[in-house]
């Protein structure tokens, strides 16, 4: 099979948006619009690289962004951009490893395509060299004139409204850039044209709009909630973790200091609890783990109080759309006793993850003296989460 890159655009500031930020960073459903369509091609079988192109300034952060979102590797890339679309474009073009086939250009204020598009516009640049996602124009047009004035009806028979993804075969594109020198063009199918290149038509989707104006979003919300599958919109972790114990260290167990002649040996404060909880949120996240998020090399976490991370992880949830519908959670250890403290744990926990008392719930227990919590080695932690998509979760 041809090798297909995808370049994503997005180093525009989408002033027309009102906003104080590139509206490609703008949240939808709780989530950067540039990250639900990066995501989208990470899901297209056709594609083998990503080129996601950005405002100079932004190139880090996108990094960053992008993989607090699950998505990063050697087939994803982010670059700085140019003044103008087309000027981006070239700059991704540029960047591409020797031996790409097929080029796939795609706004990146785009989020809502399928991943059968683009394997539809793929397949029609293998077979017809350049293609384009348009769709049939269904309303009636009218030529205007001076004053406001209609001066005819157009006729739409035959017309279309152009859409990304758009295809090309990368020679074909390259040579459509050196051809057009420094005119300037609305996509890449008008510099095909002007090229001499015919371009092929692939059906789209009325719901692959570009999010340009405010009312956009809103119609981006709802289509996002009407397609929503239910693994969309819940998550389910687990975590686990076992810490053994250690003198001179106090025990911090769901936040709360339990009095005990040990503690738990650890980088951070060792409390097992909260580290499983924390786990059980990133595993319904599909996010790592707390040893990726807060390494024990990293000097900011030694002896920290392991609710502030929870805090932390929390924040991650929400800034995917995932808030924690409830919680449960079982301690392991034959001694101290915990009943007495179970209640202020929830409460500590409830508060650090924005929830109510009840969505929490705390369980000890022991092993009857077998295994290492029975032999007084350690303390083990388990938890289990539902996570819910903001606004599914009451």
């Amino acid at each position: 099979m041809p090798t297909t890159a995808a370049i994503i655009p997005a180093a525009g500031s989408g002033s027309r948006m009102g906003l104080d930020h590139p509206k490609q960073y703008h949240l939808l459903a709780g989530i950067p619009i540039l990250v639900h369509t990066v995501r989208v091609f990470t899901s297209a079988s056709c594609v083998d690289m990503i080129v996601v192109v950005v405002p100079a300034e932004r190139v880090e952060s996108t990094v960053n962004l992008m993989a607090d979102h699950g998505l990063s590797g050697a087939n994803l890339q982010v670059i700085a951009g140019g003044e103008r679309r087309q000027d981006s474009v070239k700059a991704g073009l540029d960047s591409l490893n020797a031996g790409v086939d097929i080029v796939l250009v795609h706004d990146g204020a785009r989020p809502l395509l399928a991943p059968d598009l683009i394997d539809r516009c793929c397949d029609a640049a293998i077979e017809y060299g350049a293609a384009i996602a348009a769709v049939p124009v269904k309303d009636t047009l009218k030529k205007g004139g001076p004053g406001g004035r209609i001066l005819h009806t157009v006729d739409r028979k035959d017309l279309w409204q152009a859409q990304t993804p758009q295809a090309s075969r990368l020679s074909l594109l390259l040579a459509a850039y050196d051809m057009a020198g420094e005119r300037e063009v609305t996509d890449e199918a008008s510099l095909l044209e002007l090229a001499g290149t015919d371009v092929h038509l692939v059906e789209g989707s009325e719901t692959n709009i570009k999010i340009t104006r405010p009312d956009d979003l809103i119609i981006a919300e709802k289509i996002m909630q009407n397609h929503e599958t239910s693994s969309e919109k819940i998550r389910i972790g687990h975590g686990y973790d076992a810490h053994k114990f250690a003198s001179d260290r106090a025990l911090v167990l769901g936040g709360v200091t339990v009095p005990f002649e040990m503690g738990l040996a650890g980088h951070s404060d060792a409390d097992v609890l909260t580290h499983a909880l924390c786990d059980a949120i990133l595993g319904a996240l599909g996010a790592g783990d707390i040893g990726s998020h807060f390494p024990d090399s990293d000097q900011e976490f030694l002896n920290v109080y392991s609710v502030t991370l929870l805090e932390r992880v929390v924040d991650i949830a929400a800034q995917r759309g995932f808030v924690l519908s409830n919680a449960d959670i079982t301690v392991v250890c034959q001694k101290p006793k915990l009943a007495p403290f179970v209640p202020k744990m929830k409460e500590i926990l409830a508060e650090a993850c924005g929830v109510d008392l009840g969505q929490v719930n705390v369980k000890a227990t022991t092993t009857e003296k077998m295994g290492f919590t029975g032999r007084m080695e350690g303390i083990s932690s388990h938890a289990v989460v539902l996570l819910a998509k903001e606004g599914n979760c009451k």
